[in-house]
């Protein structure tokens, strides 16, 4: 249900660029992205790659965003291609997502938008690590709330829109430490429901092994067995345009209130209202035009005159810094 449209031949109108500071993988939003947020479009890969971006910088913030990795919409599209399959290669040069413990990877499938999201890569089978609580201040950053009390003795814990439950122990060798309990997988997301994922999860699997040896210098078999695959049951939309604005909810939600309980079914179907995806284009809508407003009056155009009658402009960013443009 989301094409992703051909490029546009006209001109085109420039919104903003995001992130304001020039920086690898700043991407150029244009009113004709603006325009895909109105009731019945589609969202296009550039809407889906700015919200994601923006979520992890900025929009969610806490100890879940900055151990997550998120992937362009562009990365499933090469990885699918035979013929740009070793072009994924360079993608995460700069990051090393065996570091992260969540991985999201938007899907634009036979027209269709889903989620995938990689639980603990770097794990090889359900293991235990350790979470400081800070009183229960960090896990509640976390999305998660504590039951119980004492330490030493065991909690529940509990996701605030859910009834999925696990375990979890205060580490009496350390204060305002615990344990929770995490396993390597893979969790499909998808508001539609309309077929099978095992392709998608087998493709990002075989990236994952790839990328381990590159990374790890050692060979390690990501197999359904070690790293298997659930589909979440999840909101659904009642629509055939909202597959985007759903995608991006699943995102929102899960760096706001992650899952904690990874043994299949999981149950979601309670995550978040309808109403709150029928409120997303606006909110992203006013975001944008926000961060338009933010750029526009945080950017200073300085006319620089330059030999003979040619000039160019100083773009000057908050704290100092600048590029120049050539003009005419």
């Amino acid at each position: 249900t989301a094409p992703l449209p051909p490029p546009s031949t006209g001109s085109v109108c420039r919104l903003i660029q995001y992130p304001l500071v020039p920086c690898i993988g700043r991407m150029t939003l244009t009113q004709e992205d603006l325009d895909c947020l109105d009731a019945g479009e589609f969202l296009n890969d550039v809407i889906i790659d700015f919200y994601l971006k923006y979520l992890l910088l900025e929009g969610v913030g806490g100890t879940v965003a900055q151990r997550s990795h998120v992937f362009s919409s562009f990365f499933y599209k090469q990885l699918s291609s035979q013929r740009h399959r070793p072009r994924v290669k360079t993608w995460t040069r700069d990051v090393d997502i065996f570091s992260k413990d969540f991985l999201f990877v938007p899907v634009n499938k036979a027209a269709h938008w889903f989620l995938v999201v990689v639980c603990f890569p770097r794990l090889e089978d359900v293991r235990t690590e350790e979470f400081l609580s800070g009183a229960g201040e960090q896990l509640a950053r976390l999305g998660l709330v504590l039951s119980g009390g004492g330490r030493g003795t065991v909690h529940q814990m509990w996701t605030r829109t859910s009834s999925a439950c696990s375990l979890i122990y205060i580490n009496s060798p350390r204060d305002n430490w615990c344990l929770a309990p995490c396993r390597p997988c893979i969790l499909v997301m998808d508001s539609l429901k309309l077929s099978s994922h095992d392709d998608v999860c087998r493709l990002i699997r075989g990236y994952l092994q790839v990328e381990w040896e590159v990374r790890r210098k050692t060979r390690r078999l990501f197999a359904p067995a070690s790293m298997r695959s659930c589909t979440c049951s999840v909101p659904q939309q009642d629509n055939g345009s909202d597959c985007g604005v759903y995608l991006l909810q699943f995102a929102e939600s899960f760096l706001q209130n992650p899952v904690v309980d990874f043994d299949p079914p999981l149950r979601l179907e309670g995550w978040f209202p309808r109403q709150q995806t029928r409120q997303k284009r606006n909110e992203i809508r006013s975001l944008l035009l926000r961060l338009e407003r933010a750029q526009l009056k945080s950017l200073e155009l300085v006319p620089v005159p330059l030999s003979g009658s040619r000039f160019c402009s100083l773009t000057q960013f908050p704290g100092g810094s600048g590029i120049m443009e050539l003009l005419g």
